[in-house]
């Protein structure tokens, strides 16, 4: 697997995401580009959102996937994220059955219960990919889908950019970062016993460039992905 510091352009202080995203809660909304995951959300055709009767949103940070996943007609969806204070803010949207605070590889979720399991822009901050694959497939029904968004590693590499924030003194602060390659997942993938269904790409185009100018030098260049993937056997 790629190393990260390799290419690391922006020499941040680096803090552990737990650590990282805790002082980010509240301003993360105001920050994070609603086209960087719900865009890819709305491209993807293999999954018939209103007929999902049970979703696990791990990783569900503020709520803001949740919140999109209940506008199609999902009802009971239970969020899991490693820090509090995102789960203070998912609160404040009132779309989820249950919340808890959990490692996105060890939930404590119920086996074989949801027939959808939505992971957002988690994976690069896990130094492995397989504990949640494992983890995914544990909680999946049978013929469930798996749905996970990612920072594309292309755009990682290309850039050297870390995930990060602003801290409160103004500063950036990057939140520990792992490139894993589109390769990586499907190993990980099918090990855990999905089946890959779809995937969706999507670049740097005019959309990203109109609200981010300074984008222009990264025009064409991949900035997330979105897998569907299947369980079709328990």
């Amino acid at each position: 697997m790629p190393r990260f510091s390799t290419f690391d352009r922006r020499n941040y202080r680096t803090v552990a995401a737990r650590e990282g995203y805790a002082q980010w809660a509240a301003t993360y909304e105001d920050t994070v580009k609603r086209d960087m995951d719900l865009w890819l959300l709305n491209q993807i055709q293999s999954v018939r959102w209103s007929a999902v009767e049970r979703c696990a949103d791990l990783g569900c940070g503020t709520g803001r996937t949740a919140a999109w996943l209940a506008s199609k007609g999902i009802r009971e969806i239970d969020g899991v994220d490693a820090t509090s204070e995102m789960l203070d803010q998912s609160r404040k949207r009132d779309v989820f059955a249950s919340l808890r605070v959990a490692d996105v590889c060890t939930t404590g979720l119920p086996t074989a219960s949801y027939d959808l399991i939505m992971t957002c822009l988690v994976d690069e901050h896990l130094a492995e990919l397989a504990p949640l694959y494992a983890e995914a497939a544990r909680i999946a029904r049978r013929d469930a889908a798996y749905v996970l968004v990612g920072f594309h590693p292309f755009f990682i590499m290309a850039t050297g950019m870390p995930t990060h924030f602003q801290g409160a003194n103004g500063e950036p602060v990057a939140i520990e970062t792992h490139i894993h390659l589109l390769s990586d997942h499907v190993q990980a993938a099918i090990a855990a016993g999905w089946q890959l269904v779809e995937l969706r790409e999507q670049i740097i185009d005019d959309r990203w460039i109109e609200t981010k100018p300074s984008w222009s030098v990264y025009r064409d260049v991949p900035i997330s992905f979105a897998w569907v993937w299947r369980r079709y056997e328990i």
